[in-house]
């Protein structure tokens, strides 16, 4: 699939076209980065006839998304974004009592992959979110005065199901963009094995996080359909070449569902998994999540009560385990919960 291209690109194409020179480009990108100016047109110092230019090719705005609605909490805020077609995204802004500032954003609306115990993928896969689309709800924060200190694509979506993925990792590395550093982002993905290899060569300082959830392979079947395209055992090996290559740690996201896969034959099973693959298993470690309750997944779920337990199991054996803080939960933007829910 072809990416479609950038408005970034689009911006240094319409500069090239006005025969314009090179630092016009370079004038603009500090005007968003550094000044944080979204209107074009209060862009002083680029000249009238690009200001024009872009204005009737993008907008009076440089960020395409509308903020339709949000939620706030203690440590977290929840933002409800229109796109220009109509349809709506969530992402969720997490403030740390150290100052620091994380952002979950989205890379589709809705999802198609139908994961039991996540409301997201209740809602059907709508369509993929573009490059400009993924990094604009970054854009929004940022020209709110916020600073992007980390950034997980752990929002609606599955991120390696959208081609556009890559194209918004070049947006949020480019020095003269976003800026960011490969090790301030953080993929989520439930196991989409060609895009966790695109990751390892093009992104290998990116963060990764597999979403686990169960270490038998016919029970995360059921969990997690994807588990039939994409079996654990197949997963767990590129896991293992991507830590080769990297020298990086990689999370395993394991949410404690009640009665599900929280038993000691699970604790004992991912202690399996995990232990006797290699000088590098160490740079494995276990996420344990609480369950965060949603009504809008056709099976109920319940936190599971075990979870410290489980924790202590893995420790014991030597394996690298903690229980994930989480924030939002009260107001749904906590891990599994976006849904969109007030878009009527």
């Amino acid at each position: 699939m072809k990416q479609t291209k950038t408005k970034y690109e689009k911006i240094k194409q319409i500069v090239s076209d006005l025969n314009l020179p090179n630092y016009r480009y370079i004038q603009l990108a500090k005007a968003i980065f550094r000044q944080r100016i979204d209107n074009f047109d209060d862009m002083a110092m680029l000249p009238k006839v690009l200001r024009i230019a872009l204005t009737n090719e993008f907008g009076n705005n440089v960020s395409s998304l509308i903020p339709v609605f949000s939620q706030h909490s203690k440590q977290a805020e929840k933002l409800l974004f229109e796109l220009t077609d109509g349809k709506r995204i969530e992402a969720v802004r997490l403030q740390y009592k150290q100052g620091w500032e994380s952002f979950c954003i989205s890379s589709q609306c809705g999802c198609g992959f139908g994961c039991r115990f996540c409301a997201t993928g209740s809602t059907g896969f709508k369509r993929n979110l573009t490059a400009d689309e993924i990094t604009d709800q970054l854009l929004y924060f940022y020209f709110y005065r916020h600073s992007l200190n980390s950034v997980s694509f752990m929002g609606m979506g599955e991120a390696f199901a959208n081609p556009e993925l890559f194209g918004a990792l070049k947006i949020l590395t480019d020095q003269n963009l976003f800026g960011l550093s490969q090790r301030r982002i953080t993929i989520s993905t439930i196991g989409v094995i060609p895009g966790i290899q695109k990751l390892t060569k093009e992104f290998p300082q990116v963060n990764l996080i597999f979403s686990l959830h169960s270490p038998f392979e016919s029970q995360r079947s059921d969990l997690m359909p994807i588990n039939e395209r994409f079996p654990l055992h197949e997963v767990m090996k590129t896991l293992d070449e991507h830590i080769i290559h990297t020298g990086r740690r990689v999370f395993l996201a394991y949410i404690m569902l009640e009665g599900i896969n929280d038993s000691k034959e699970h604790a004992k099973a991912v202690i399996g998994l995990l232990k006797n693959r290699g000088s590098w298993e160490y740079l494995y470690h276990i996420d344990l999540i609480s369950y965060n309750s949603t009504n809008k997944t056709t099976f109920k779920f319940q936190p599971s009560s075990a979870i410290n337990q489980f924790c202590s199991t893995l420790k014991e054996a030597g394996v690298s385990a903690t229980v994930r803080t989480q924030f939002g939960s009260e107001i749904g933007a906590a891990c599994g919960q976006l849904y969109c829910e007030n878009e009527l």
